[in-house]
């Protein structure tokens, strides 16, 4: 139990670190890492929220005082975020993973493409995904998949030209609202007491990452800040494609 613990927390602390700097992440890491740890996809997904509840409001406490949030940006993400991430909490408990898993890869995929094309210049054309579809439908991916907001909803509005640190912090700060939802709903569907080692340890180590996350963000460079996003997106991409294969 206790060397399961500390491994829970190392988890937490470089899940957040990623998520914290570059908004994306620390779902997909987490719940990846319990599913290995045997837990099933729901009851994983359920966890990782609960714990993410604590993380993303320190991350986002951060996020605000380094002054990295575009307020217009978070509402318009907060609301459609929370109706689409409660939908999919009762989904979950009724949907096969593997429905949505294929999509959410080839997603992901695109997503990273257009990033790296960004980078290089190459993207200049300014195309425009609403935000509240954005939030809407990275709500819902995130909570049938135990993760997925920050690279659904960072990766889209970072391809489509958004500046890094107010996008970056506008979708961590967002999270914590979102995800405070998907709790609650799982909570009223599900049972989590077996699960409270794996959820301290996940807070424990986040929030120890999340304020240094935030200043980390800060002083990046926009253009390494762009090649890190792109990067793991690719990575995440790259275990999904493997996960499907296997």
């Amino acid at each position: 139990m206790g060397d399961e613990f500390v491994v829970f927390a190392a988890i937490g602390f470089c899940a957040q670190m990623i998520d914290g700097a570059l908004g994306m992440a620390f779902g997909v890491i987490a719940s990846t890492s319990l599913i290995a740890f045997g837990t099933p996809p729901a009851f994983a997904s359920a966890a990782v929220h609960a714990a993410e509840v604590v993380t993303t409001g320190i991350s986002g406490t951060s996020h605000i005082l380094h002054r990295n949030v575009d307020w217009s940006l978070f509402r318009r993400l907060a609301v459609p975020g929370v109706i689409g991430g409660c939908l999919g909490a009762y989904v979950l408990t009724g949907l096969p993973e593997e429905v949505v898993k294929p999509l959410v890869t080839v997603y992901l995929a695109l997503m990273a493409l257009l990033i790296f094309l960004r980078v290089a210049s190459r993207l200049r054309s300014s195309w425009n995904f609403p935000a509240a579809a954005v939030g809407g439908g990275g709500g819902f991916l995130d909570a049938i998949g135990g993760g997925g907001w920050g690279p659904i909803v960072a990766s889209t509005l970072l391809a489509k030209g958004d500046a890094p640190r107010s996008t970056i912090g506008s979708v961590n700060t967002t999270e914590f609202v979102v995800t405070t939802a998907i709790s609650i709903t799982f909570f009223t569907q599900l049972d989590l007491s077996s699960y409270g080692n794996a959820v301290l340890g996940l807070v424990i180590g986040g929030a120890l990452a999340a304020p240094v996350a935030g200043y980390l963000v800060k002083i990046m460079p926009t253009r390494l800040a762009l090649v890190l996003v792109g990067t793991v997106s690719v990575g995440l991409t790259a275990v999904n494609f493997m996960d499907l294969v296997g």
